[in-house]
């Protein structure tokens, strides 16, 4: 049978293609953004939700279908109420600006945090301190940041030293670093059971392997025994990285070196609306 590609691809046909791909791809960044945290478990209770709807109307349950309904719609405002902090937040973060200035602002504080980090890694490795730093990107590390010993302070190099500093309250366990912050100390990531890990390597390592096995954090582990460098991403450990090598890694993981820079005209353009008519607010 001879297919007719003038009447499959009419301009009906690829709109229709096109916000097909364009809701799997929003699905696919919620589930994303969501993965990790305990938002996942309602994402997956709407599902479920659905699909009793679906059955329900399919085999003829008038009444299932009509208590779903009532939890359809009074589920949304449910929802609204106890995400609101989190729905404000995503509307402030929409509002801050341009994409282009929030690029240029993200990677600013990347290089600071990036420079608070070497500072720590240098100080600490020289003088065998261990340590563990995980630095949360797309995945949402909430279910392990409860474990820990809430911060939220500024990336600083003599904080992330004191931090682990031997047999004070927060050097055992990890440090988790959100948006540039030091989110909290002390907490407690999964450990790896792979037998791909040497034996020789500890606790740390084991836990670095762990939570990247499960999400898409980059993790450092500075080890007590030797002092060596090594960061996790992806299940893959990389170990034995020099100052260059950790810095080379760390900048092109964070760092987007295709944002504009300071020359671009509407970047320009922003911050003169931003300083003339917010008083640098934005």
């Amino acid at each position: 049978m001879n297919l007719d590609w003038g009447k499959l691809l009419t301009l009906g046909n690829l709109v229709n293609l096109l916000d097909i791909l364009v809701v799997w791809f929003v699905i696919y960044e919620l589930i994303v953004m969501l993965r990790g945290t305990k938002a996942i478990q309602l994402f997956r209770g709407v599902i479920l939700i659905l699909i009793v709807k679906f059955i329900s109307t399919y085999v003829g349950l008038n009444t299932v279908s009509w208590l779903v309904d009532l939890v359809i719609n009074w589920g949304v405002i449910a929802i609204i109420i106890v995400f609101q902090p989190e729905i404000r937040r995503g509307l402030e973060h929409l509002g801050r600006g341009s994409i282009f200035v929030r690029a240029r602002h993200e990677n600013e504080a990347a290089t600071k945090m990036i420079e608070g980090l070497d500072k720590a890694i240098q100080y600490m490795s020289k003088r065998r301190i261990g340590a563990l730093m995980t630095i949360q990107r797309n995945t949402g590390l909430e279910d392990y940041i409860e474990t820990g010993i809430k911060l939220d302070a500024e990336l600083t190099g003599e904080l992330l030293i004191n931090i682990f500093i031997p047999n004070t309250p927060l050097h055992d366990g990890a440090v988790i670093i959100r948006d540039n912050r030091i989110a909290v100390a002390a907490a407690y990531l999964p450990l790896s059971e792979s037998n791909l890990i040497p034996k020789e390597l500890g606790t740390r390592h084991r836990a670095a392997v762990g939570i990247s096995e499960v999400t898409d954090a980059l993790t450092i582990v500075i080890s007590e025994e030797t002092g060596e460098v090594s960061i996790t991403k992806n299940n893959e450990l990389i170990r034995g990285l020099t100052q260059a090598d950790y810095l080379k890694f760390l900048r092109n993981e964070l760092v987007n070196e295709e944002a504009p820079n300071e020359g671009n005209f509407l970047v320009k353009a922003l911050d003169w609306f931003d300083e003339r008519f917010l008083g640098g607010r934005r």
